[in-house]
């Protein structure tokens, strides 16, 4: 091969993951041929995020509870229930420390009794309309500022993410009388305190067409791909000609392979350090937030990386 030919080619390998009618080729490992993501963005992925702190509900004190769900699974309910808080504002309750401090501890109180609905239809059958308070939601919970946290934080923005999370069912003469206290955690630690419900990641998709594709076949190709990926426009000649519109929004299903006056005339592939990020937050900080606070553990982890290796070479 041609040095020049063979530069180009390397440099192909180097830089773009190429996807095929049976194969995907110039892939980073051997052992999972379909992955094609390098290590960095992978732990940056699954693990950085969950290093980012939020605040859940730590203990559920149960004054009284005589609804048909036994106290521990109510607690673990009420434990996987997302908290709107800035975690930054907190810091981290101390493992000797029984009772909780404004710095530390967000307090809630949820008091529910079920009662019959004295105006109710004598015809109703639906428990929503023959009780009242048989269904208990997020929004039942009432935030009790610990010490001077009134002050500090304004009304409303120290609650449950959404009101409308169902936590209990009762019947007619069914209390539920609890005492919450929140505290700051990580998801290493427990689920609970997970600030994301998923955050995966996608090489950049890109297409590229070897010969122009007019006429019928253009608009077969547009079916090809994902809506507007493929765009048509009217050529020199007067003929509909496909083009590559938006190469982001692909999905790479190779649905083109399919069709053999197509698969020659067109090729994908995704471009290797082009990393598209997609985090889903449960609610407890924007998905922007996440990102930076997740790059700031990254930081900090490959700051301690050098230190130790420093202090490993003085030694």
């Amino acid at each position: 091969m041609e040095p020049v030919k063979l530069k180009s080619c390397l440099k192909r390998i180097k830089e773009r993951v190429d996807l095929k009618e049976h194969q995907i080729i110039n892939t980073n490992t051997t052992d999972f041929p379909n992955a094609y993501a390098g290590s960095t963005d992978g732990d940056f992925d699954i693990n950085k995020f969950t290093k980012v702190p939020t605040m859940a509900i730590e203990k559920v004190y149960v004054y009284n509870n005589t609804s048909l769900i036994q106290d521990e699974v109510l607690a673990h309910r009420l434990g996987l229930i997302p908290i709107k808080a800035d975690p930054r504002m907190f810091e981290y309750r101390q493992p000797d420390q029984e009772e909780g401090s404004a710095e530390d501890t967000i307090s809630f109180a949820l008091k529910v009794k079920c009662t019959h609905n004295s105006s109710a239809p004598a015809d109703a059958t639906q428990p929503d309309i023959l009780y009242k308070h048989n269904n208990v939601y997020t929004r039942d919970m009432v935030w009790v500022p610990v010490g001077n946290q009134a002050d500090l934080y304004p009304e409303g923005s120290v609650a449950p993410v959404h009101p409308d999370i169902l936590i209990n069912k009762l019947k007619p003469g069914q209390i539920l009388d609890l005492r919450m206290d929140c505290v700051k955690g990580i998801g290493r630690d427990h689920a609970k305190f997970s600030p994301v419900a998923t955050a995966h990641y996608r090489l950049l998709p890109e297409i590229t067409l070897t010969q122009p594709i007019t006429g019928t076949d253009a608009h077969k190709l547009k079916e090809c791909f994902s809506d507007g990926v493929i765009g048509i426009r009217t050529n020199d000649n007067g003929e509909d000609e496909a083009y590559v519109a938006n190469a982001r929004l692909d999905t790479c299903s190779r649905e083109v392979f399919r069709h053999d006056n197509l698969k020659d005339k067109v090729l994908l592939s995704r471009v290797r350090d082009h990393f598209i990020f997609s985090v889903e937050s449960t609610g407890a900080l924007p998905a922007a937030t996440l990102v930076s606070e997740a790059l700031k553990v990254l930081m900090k982890k490959c700051t301690d990386l050098s230190e130790k290796l420093e202090h490993d070479e003085d030694s």
